[in-house]
């Protein structure tokens, strides 16, 4: 094989070498990333739990006032 034969494998070999370091590199941020997400998620859902409406307990709220609301009505 002429030396010419070598050095395009070589060099094509390179670049193959170069191109797999950058995807495992792509790869390796994307899990940091996903990661990250799914960090900033669970504490949303926290947040969101804690911040829950309020109908889910209004109903027995405004019975619990009506004879307040009653009282009030007659003055």
């Amino acid at each position: 094989m002429p030396a010419v034969a070598w050095v395009t494998v070589i060099i094509g070999g390179l670049i193959i070498v170069a191109a797999a370091v950058g995807l495992l590199r792509v790869g390796l941020h994307l899990r940091a990333v996903h990661s990250t997400l799914v960090a900033v998620a669970g504490g949303v859902r926290v947040i969101a739990d804690q911040t829950s409406t309020v109908p889910t307990v209004l109903p027995s709220v405004n019975s619990t006032l009506k004879p307040v609301r009653d009282f009030c009505e007659s003055i």
